[in-house]
């Protein structure tokens, strides 16, 4: 791992593991935040809502959302105010809304909390990016970020397992305070180590014609419309996925008390997507992985799906096989996230609080709108998951695929600063 800084501002350098490490804690506020929460759905389904056990998802899906939203205001924020600030008062939010759900007394309440800790978390993860913008670009942005992921990844991976521990503790409560927790270490370590990246002379009025003015600059451009779209369609077959993933554990395969540890085995194994990239990255550029990527993806889960709907898998071999897919999807969304950000900012790097912001709103609130149907279609079997899946990659591959026929030899590919 070497540094290659933009040109210009200089802050103060951390060393290169230490800042991937805390960019890593950042990035996984998100994730941690909807990962440790799986255990407790039944619970909370049970306490809340027995009836329609199904709407405990909706604490999943409501996090989405609120951090969609917050995703939209937080990029601009750190243009104005910096990027640490701004992190730092996101985590605050968080906290607030972490606090709020320990004493929620219904699931509205809940609901509402989880909302807020949402557009809380938004903070962290979007800020960071731009943050990390700051110093990289192109290619080396996109290395880094898989560094970063490399390390992210670990943390959702014993989530569940941590939750598991938490609910048989402290309650399904327990769980928010291990959030505070969480919240505390991150902005701690970014306040005490990490220099701001954003001096005051590069710094954006926070004035509504300027937020409009930066917003059209960054949807004027097809290229990153198109990037964004993509991202959707990956975050929100992923998201499918995971909303759904304890039910077909414990419903379909009946593997209750496993859950955690197959869950936390599949994060491992998917850290390879992160690596693998990272490694060949800059040999063959971003869309040209991303575009395979999509293609095995479709692949995989269309014959999953065909096998499942026609009742033609093995008993003996539905588990393996769904293990094997499910890893695979997570495994994808390594390869290709952290380059389709890089694709998606690369031109932006001018506004790139504000594209961060964009980009990750738009493909988050999309991505919520794609997951939520596929996740509630859950029947008792995993053909919604895999046809759904099928579908997302498939397109996101013909998107890519286009993307190279329309801006053959983009910036993205060719620069390395």
């Amino acid at each position: 791992m070497t540094d290659t800084p933009r040109a210009g501002h200089q802050p103060r350098r951390i060393g290169q593991v230490e800042f991937v490490a805390m960019m890593a804690v950042l990035f996984a506020t998100i994730a941690f935040s909807i990962d440790s929460m799986l255990p407790a759905l039944p619970v909370i389904a049970a306490e809340f809502s027995p009836d329609a056990p199904n709407r405990a998802q909706l604490v999943l899906t409501v996090f989405l959302l609120g951090m969609g939203f917050g995703t939209l205001v937080a990029g601009p924020l750190s243009d104005s105010y910096g990027r640490k600030a701004t992190i730092i008062a996101s985590i605050g939010l968080y906290i607030a809304g972490a606090v709020a759900a320990v004493y929620a007394t219904s699931l509205e309440m809940l609901l509402a909390a989880r909302l807020v800790q949402g557009i809380g978390a938004a903070g962290p993860r979007i800020v960071s990016t731009a943050l990390v913008r700051d110093l990289y670009s192109g290619r080396e942005m996109a290395r880094i970020v898989s560094f970063v992921m490399t390390v992210f990844v670990m943390i959702p991976a014993i989530a569940p397992l941590i939750g598991t521990f938490i609910i048989a503790g402290f309650g399904w409560r327990g769980i928010f305070w291990s959030f505070v927790l969480f919240g505390l270490f991150g902005a701690s370590w970014l306040h005490l180590r990490q220099a701001e990246t954003l001096p005051p002379e590069r710094r954006r009025p926070l004035e509504v014609a300027g937020l409009k003015a930066a917003f059209a600059e960054v949807v004027a451009h097809r290229m990153v419309r198109l990037y964004i779209v993509v991202l959707a369609l990956g975050f929100g077959q992923m998201f499918a996925l995971l909303s759904s993933i304890q039910q077909v554990y414990f419903e379909v395969f009946g593997k209750v008390e496993s859950f955690p540890w197959w869950f936390a085995l599949c994060g491992v194994l998917s850290a390879g997507g992160t690596i693998l990239n990272a490694t060949f990255v800059m040999r063959f550029g971003m869309r040209r992985i991303a575009i395979a990527a999509y293609a095995s993806q479709t692949a995989i889960a269309g014959t999953l799906a065909a096998l499942s709907l026609a009742d033609a898998m093995p008993e003996a071999l539905a588990f393996p096989a769904f293990f094997v897919w499910s890893t695979s999807v997570f495994f994808i969304a390594g390869l290709t996230f952290g380059n389709l950000n890089a694709l998606a900012l690369q031109p932006l790097g001018h506004v790139a609080g504000m594209a961060a912001s964009v980009v990750g709103a738009m493909a988050t609130v999309s991505a919520a709108a794609i997951a939520t149907p596929i996740g509630l279609a859950f029947d008792g079997t995993i053909v919604p998951l895999a046809a759904g899946t099928a579908i997302c990659s498939s397109l996101a591959w013909w998107l890519m695929r286009k993307s190279r026929e329309e801006d053959p030899t983009p910036r993205t590919e060719i620069s390395r600063h």
